[in-house]
């Protein structure tokens, strides 16, 4: 995550929260309390309602049907603007964690609060996809270290990590080969991780 996480106040104008937008390069502010709590984000699409109906004048189906979009069109401050409940993540959360609340709830940046709903970061779409820039050693230490010599600690032969762009491969014989589906999710959940080869394409196999 980003931890120097640009956000505004309740009070924030309008105009203040385009520019600090434009600033940063941003698409979405959270919205702190006085206190740090996140209460709610400002996003493009809550700014764009003002443009959109600045010279129009809806019908009553249209009145209706957006009825929050033309509050938002009339609206100055980010406490009128802004979306809530907000949609965060803890500190503690998982990259997979982070990356299902952002495609389920469609959203590109996710503010990372405490327990107690306080600001510590934000977290991009562009930060989850970053972990993919692990190098292949790195993350066939990591699968021997956190995975083989877990599993396997006492292997029939030598076991082999292969690392290439991010898919795994696992070669050589178990003496336990009711772990390998174990080992095959423990990779696949490997920050970094792309893909990982099946037993049946030549991997692990049993002793037995």
């Amino acid at each position: 995550m980003t931890r120097a996480a640009v956000a505004v106040g309740r009070r924030a104008l309008f105009k203040d929260i385009v520019a600090r937008m434009e600033q940063w390069n941003v698409s979405a502010l959270p919205v702190l309390a006085g206190d740090g709590r996140v209460i709610g984000v400002v996003s493009e699409a809550d700014l764009l309602p003002k443009e959109e109906f600045r010279d129009s004048d809806p019908d009553r189906m249209t009145q209706r049907r957006r009825l929050g979009d033309l509050a938002k069109a009339g609206a100055v401050t980010a406490e009128e603007l802004m979306s809530t409940p907000a949609i965060t993540v803890h500190a503690d959360a998982t990259l997979a964690e982070a990356a299902r609340i952002m495609a389920l709830k469609r959203v590109k940046r996710l503010p990372v609060v405490t327990a107690e709903g306080v600001l510590e970061g934000v977290v991009s779409r562009g930060d989850l996809l970053k972990v993919f820039l692990r190098e292949d050693h790195e993350l066939a230490d990591e699968i021997r270290r956190e995975v083989l010599d877990v599993l396997f600690p006492a292997p029939a032969e030598p076991l082999h990590v292969i690392v290439v762009d991010g898919v795994v491969t696992l070669t050589g014989k178990v003496t336990d080969g009711t772990r390998i589906p174990l080992a095959e999710r423990m990779v696949r959940a490997v920050e970094g991780v792309v893909g990982a080869g099946l037993p049946s394409d030549g991997g692990l196999t049993d002793e037995g």
